[in-house]
């Protein structure tokens, strides 16, 4: 029967000594969060990390790696964020040391650690049992833990009836290449391919065999129970616990039918785009051949200091630009092409989630391709430091053409050039296009030029780690 010991004016803790002079085991209940917040948090986090290019699912401890070592740069640390459900995990321990902050579920969560060493255990599998410590977390809380490598260790929902999970965590690991890595292990390390279940070990059968249900009862082993509540350890604590649980149940599901897109912002570098006349346009440009009887024309110019980018090919900036239109497109953007869409479903007019200058980059394919994107023409000149393609598409009230063009100048700067012209087709496209021009050549076109700019910058310095691209899930048929 578990009771209340002692009262403490900063945070409860756990201190679990670890024989062999190895370093304690430390937990620390930092806060209680809102009825069901831990249960939702969880839900949340698990859609985002199930899209992570890292995402790996193994020995029901699915996780991701969101921060990788440097070793360049002299650091070996590495972040994980892991999630454990409502059954938990195996038990099983690490070569290397382990810190994470974690929010537990709304019926709380169990950590069980066993300080058992493998020579113990290989003497008498039961002092695998016999020393076993638990310690019980409430629902819906903040709390942080740490243990050294060679730590057996289960998480697992306080009532795992409840269908509610043990907890989602942010787990750091100081020091990949630390404790007693295998050779294998160790070159997986620096080779930047570890995952949890690669640096994980489980236990030996002999041990195992101890946990089978019948024969396992984990509430006969030590136990600490952390609380910031005095009733913890009564009745009234465990009533509490099951509302608790039933909310979460609740708060999960509407985060779950609400999907995991995540939404990343910034000032793009406050990079200036500029509106430029015709004739400060390249003269080879492609587009200065199309569409020459065009009732519309806009141009816009963003110069990048050779500070701000090292490319030395043209080609190369183009490509991740327009995979910068595609996966980068300001929100405003997309938002008001959603609701054009809907105005001009009825007239049967074409749609994309997409600005109309780069909208195609989605459309129905071209006969030619640049970077994998569909293209009407391209051009690379004077050795890759000049690339342009010409996007566009027809439609029933106008036909459009846009030329998207990098240039690398003598000085280590690039001009990256949006233009278009349109040709409309009848009186209905005309009035179309004094409707739409000026919060196009003020706001859609400057706007995506810029994001773009801003994505190839950062593609540059680091790949994206996204699973999907964001407009191509948004997107809407043609």
């Amino acid at each position: 029967m578990l009771s209340m010991i002692r009262q403490t004016r900063s945070y409860p803790s756990a201190t679990i000594a670890v024989p062999g002079g190895r370093a304690p085991i430390e937990v620390h209940l930092i806060s209680q969060l809102g009825l069901g917040t831990g249960s939702a948090l969880v839900a949340g986090a698990s859609l985002r990390q199930r899209g992570h290019a890292n995402f790996v699912d193994a020995l029901d401890e699915p996780s991701a790696r969101i921060g990788a070592m440097h070793l360049d740069q002299g650091s070996a640390s590495t972040l994980f964020s892991f999630v454990v459900g409502p059954e938990g995990h195996p038990f099983h321990c690490h070569a290397g040391e382990r810190v994470f902050t974690a929010i537990s579920g709304s019926s709380g969560a169990q950590l069980r650690f066993s300080t058992a060493t493998p020579e113990q255990m290989a003497a008498d599998p039961a002092a695998f049992l016999r020393q076993l410590h638990v310690v019980q977390i409430p629902g819906d809380s903040l709390f942080t833990v740490r243990f050294g490598g060679g730590v057996w260790h289960q998480f697992i929902a306080q009532r795992p009836a409840s269908g509610q999970p043990a907890l989602f965590a942010l787990s750091c690991h100081p020091n990949e290449l630390g404790g007693a890595l295998s050779d294998a292990e160790r070159a997986a390390v620096q080779r930047g391919e570890a995952t949890i279940p690669s640096l994980t070990q489980t236990l030996p059968p002999a041990v195992e065999a101890l946990l089978n249900p019948a024969r396992f009862a984990a509430e006969r082993a030590r136990t600490v129970l952390l609380s910031l509540d005095p009733t913890a350890a009564t009745w009234l604590a465990s009533l509490g616990s099951r509302i608790r649980s039933r909310i979460g149940a609740l708060r999960a599901a509407a985060v779950r039918g609400r999907g995991r897109l995540g939404y990343e912002g910034g000032n793009a570098g406050a990079r200036r785009v500029r509106e430029i006349a015709a004739a400060e346009l390249p003269e080879d440009l492609l587009l200065h051949s199309l569409l020459t009887g065009a009732r519309h024309y806009d141009g816009f110019l963003l110069e990048l200091h050779r500070d701000e980018h090292d490319y030395a090919s043209a080609s190369q900036l183009l490509g991740d630009l327009l995979d910068g239109f595609v996966n980068n497109p300001p929100l405003g953007v997309t938002w008001s092409m959603r609701l054009r869409n809907w105005l001009v479903r009825p007239l049967r007019l074409r749609t994309s989630t997409l600005g109309c200058p780069v909208s195609s980059l989605i459309g129905p394919p071209c006969a030619a391709r640049f970077a994998g994107f569909p293209v009407h023409a391209s051009a690379v000149r004077a050795g890759d430091r000049s690339a342009e393609v010409i996007l566009g598409a027809d439609d029933r009230h106008l036909r459009f053409r846009t030329a998207v063009r990098v240039d690398l100048d003598g000085e280590g700067g690039a001009r990256c050039y949006l233009a278009n012209r349109v040709q409309t087709s009848n009186a209905f496209g005309r009035l179309y296009m004094a409707l739409i021009d000026h919060g196009h050549r003020h706001y859609v076109a400057p706007t995506i030029l810029r994001f773009a700019v801003d994505a190839a910058l950062q593609r540059a310095d680091a790949k994206p780690v996204t699973s999907r691209p964001l407009a191509l899930a948004m997107a809407e048929p043609g």
